[in-house]
């Protein structure tokens, strides 16, 4: 079967865009011969800084012939519906059709519609045009004379205005080849404005920039690659990683490796080549995330640091150039050198500076009363300065410093219920975006909070305000640690609690797959660091209260809408750990309870609660008392169902004058006993003691199945026998909905 090489070729395509873009060509073709009636065994995509190529293996070199029937109107139906239905058919005359009867509606026409198979050429050649002028790139260009206005003209060539093809960036060759794997290939020559696909390619763009004919594609692949291209995008990440360790480790040094930089620079190059730079050790005094993100983000460059060490950074870097130089690249090293220096230069002029005072502290006096700031301490200037400058938060929300004022109230509340020092999250908590404030934050959002942590145990400020000023950002992710300890989790929670609040109450919240603000994984990180760290905070009261507080409209229905976020949260992070999702839905309702002082509103106070009871849930039903009362349980409740179904009476209570039988006053003592329990250790948060005493109803439960029929044709023996079932329900729904659980 043949297979189908497609290169786009084209100035460098922005490396953040390749990977996704090669993706799009890989998705967009297939599905187009798909639809058009053709298959294949493989297909797979690559990409280098100037092209995106696709290589599709076992295409089938025809689609196949399509034959089906249209069925048409009435045999006595009227000439308007015959004729409607010979112009959708594409006939020119009734006696093309075929007659069919059916026993119902008696005789009707039938056109039967034959679609002769295309060759994959003619198909390639048809989709392909419409493909690269869809492309979805995120940003794309018009170039050369198609591009210029519809009408004009330059030297005698006329524009094609809105009509000309956008790419990302000019495309200038298109390599289409398909055929066979032993046999000679042909090239499919669809044209798209002025560019006629071929099989001519172009390597490297300084190393060999000569016209290359290629056939199909390990052919493409060899010829690249003697032209200075390595195609495979992985390959050249494994490339400059190895080459990157193995120079740093050649130097006595450690590469301080960066995927998201690596993915970065091999899309820089196409021929990558590893080189070792150099700067003054004096820039060392830099804190080492700021010489990080000075050359990462300046330079592409890596850093290294001394083996063995894990905070001090050595005065290398490695670069990745796409030139094979001939004086082994020491005037390139040379070049990038002295750009990282006037790099570190600047970021060093940062540092100092933000340790310095600011000019204008006689304006600042209000802000730092209100703040209770320290104005002869540098972090404490730059607290104030935020406040005095009205810097916006959000338009509706207000200024930073409302909002630190607001987080403090917060943290108030929630240090002691937290554990931790008031005096200590007081302070975090004025200090935590002051470093917004700072050169060096501005020229590096990224390092908010870390730079707060330099600056303040700079300044003498206690280990823990110093952690909680850069924890406070925590979690960023499901895979982000928490902080550090209960002064950075008060700090932490407070933040999270406050934005949450705030955008729900001017009804900015997450909708479908959009979340601007981050609201979901706020949440959700609130959730982590009440799992995690058994913080059991009354989530629902903290948030009516703070919104309250804050003079927000409809505190009340914002605060149960939130709650219930949390909660959805809440069960994705269980399931996440493992938890079954039936086992999440059994406790899930039990660990909820309502607020007096809320009238219809669930307080998910429990969200800890919920978590231990699943956990509970888990290991019980894993052992074989828990299974078997399950499987009891469960059938307790769907004969109780089926009988409530029926209209069957059913007791208000158990009556132990209509016990009759050993088994049933032994179901009716156990039930008492474990309800008893059960309920008291729920009081004191023991889940596992909880499904422990449960764990007694499972021999009374079986026996009472085995020796009693509960249809008894007493009624009020059966009216008493369904009340036990009953109470077994009641019992077991003490800590879990047990009808709830498949399997």
């Amino acid at each position: 079967m043949p297979d189908l090489l497609l290169e786009l070729r084209s100035e460098e395509i922005p490396a953040r865009m390749q990977r996704k873009a090669a993706g799009d060509l890989k998705k967009m073709v297939t599905d187009a011969l798909v639809d058009a009636g053709l298959t294949y065994e493989g297909a797979r995509e690559y990409w280098t800084p100037r092209r995106l190529t696709l290589d599709i293996r076992g295409l089938t070199a025809r689609s196949a012939d399509i034959k089906e029937e249209k069925k048409g109107p009435s045999v006595s139906a009227p000439q308007g519906a015959i004729d409607g239905f010979l112009r959708g058919a594409g006939l020119t005359s009734i006696d093309q059709a075929t007659i069919k009867t059916d026993p119902k509606k008696g005789d009707f026409y039938v056109a039967i519609m034959e679609k002769p198979g295309r060759a994959a050429e003619e198909i390639i050649a048809d989709v392909m045009p419409g493909i690269i002028r869809a492309f979805p790139w995120p940003k794309s260009m018009r170039s050369g004379f198609a591009s210029m206005p519809k009408g004009s003209s330059f030297g005698g060539i006329e524009g094609k205005g809105s009509e000309s093809l956008r790419w990302v960036r000019p495309l200038q060759s298109i390599v289409c080849t398909f055929g066979p794997e032993h046999d000679e290939v042909q090239v499919i020559p669809f044209e798209i404005d002025g560019i006629v696909a071929g099989n001519v390619t172009y390597g490297h763009r300084f190393h060999a920039p000569d016209a290359i004919t290629v056939k199909r594609f390990d052919d493409y692949v060899s010829s690249l690659e003697r032209a200075k291209v390595i195609l495979d995008a992985e390959r050249r990440k494994d490339m400059i990683l190895h080459d990157a360790r193995d120079i740093a480790f050649a130097n006595g040094l450690e590469l301080v490796e960066d995927e998201g930089l690596l993915e970065e620079v091999s899309g820089l190059v196409e021929w990558p080549q590893v080189l070792l730079g150099t700067f003054e050790e004096d820039y060392l005094s830099i804190p080492a995330e700021i010489i990080r993100l000075t050359i990462k983000t300046n330079q592409k460059c890596f850093v290294v640091r001394p083996q063995g060490e894990t905070d001090k950074l050595s005065n290398h870097f490695i670069l990745i150039s796409n030139i094979e130089a001939t004086d082994g690249g020491r005037e390139i090293m040379h070049g990038n050198g002295k750009v990282v220096r006037a790099r570190l230069s600047d970021a060093l002029h940062f540092w100092k500076r933000d340790q310095g005072d600011l000019p204008d502290l006689d304006t600042l006096k209000a802000s730092a009363t209100k703040f209770d700031l320290d104005l002869k301490k540098p972090l404490d200037q730059r607290m104030a300065k935020l406040d005095a400058l009205n810097v916006t938060f959000h338009a509706k929300l207000g200024t930073q410093g409302e909002r630190v004022a607001r987080i403090r109230e917060l943290a108030k509340v929630l240090a002691p219920v937290v554990g931790a020092e008031a005096a200590l999250v007081d302070r975090a908590v004025v200090l935590a975006k002051a470093d917004l404030r700072t050169e060096a934050v501005g020229e590096f959002p990224e390092l908010q909070g870390a730079m707060g942590r330099k600056y303040a145990l700079l300044q003498g400020e206690n280990a823990s305000v110093a952690a909680a000023i850069e924890d406070h950002w925590k979690p960023n992710g499901p895979s982000d640690r928490l902080p550090e300890d209960k002064v950075g989790l008060t700090v932490a929670l407070a933040d999270k609690l406050d934005t949450l609040v705030g955008f729900w109450a001017i009804d900015e919240k997450p909708t479908g797959s959009k979340d601007p603000y981050a609201l979901r994984r706020a949440a959700l990180g609130v959730v982590r660091m009440i799992l995690e760290r058994e913080v059991d905070i009354d989530v629902l009261s903290i948030v009516y209260e703070h919104a309250k507080a804050c003079e927000y409209s409809s505190p009340l229905d914002n605060a149960f809408d939130l709650s219930t976020f949390f909660a959805d949260r809440l069960k994705v992070q269980l399931k996440d750990l493992g938890i079954r999702a039936d086992y999440v839905d059994a406790v899930f309702d039990m660990g909820m309870r309502r607020d007096p002082l809320m009238p219809g509103i669930q307080n998910t106070k429990r969200l800890l609660s919920i978590a231990r009871r699943a956990e509970a849930l888990t290991a019980f039903i894993a052992s074989e008392d828990g299974l078997n009362l399950l499987a009891g349980t469960k059938r307790a409740t769907q004969l109780l169902a089926a009988e409530e179904k029926k209209g069957t009476v059913v007791a208000d209570g158990v009556s132990q004058a209509l016990l009759k039988l050993d088994a049933e006053k032994s179901l009716f003592a156990a039930i008492q006993s474990a309800s008893k329990s059960a309920a008291e250790a729920v009081a004191a948060e023991d889940f596992r003691s909880a499904m422990q005493a449960l764990s007694t109803l499972r021999g009374p439960v079986d026996t009472f199945f085995e020796d009693v029929l509960v249809n008894d044709e007493d009624a009020a023996i059966r009216a008493n026998r369904l009340a036990l079932l009953k109470a077994i329900r009641e019992a077991t729904a003490t800590v879990a909905d047990f009808s709830k659980i498949t399997g």
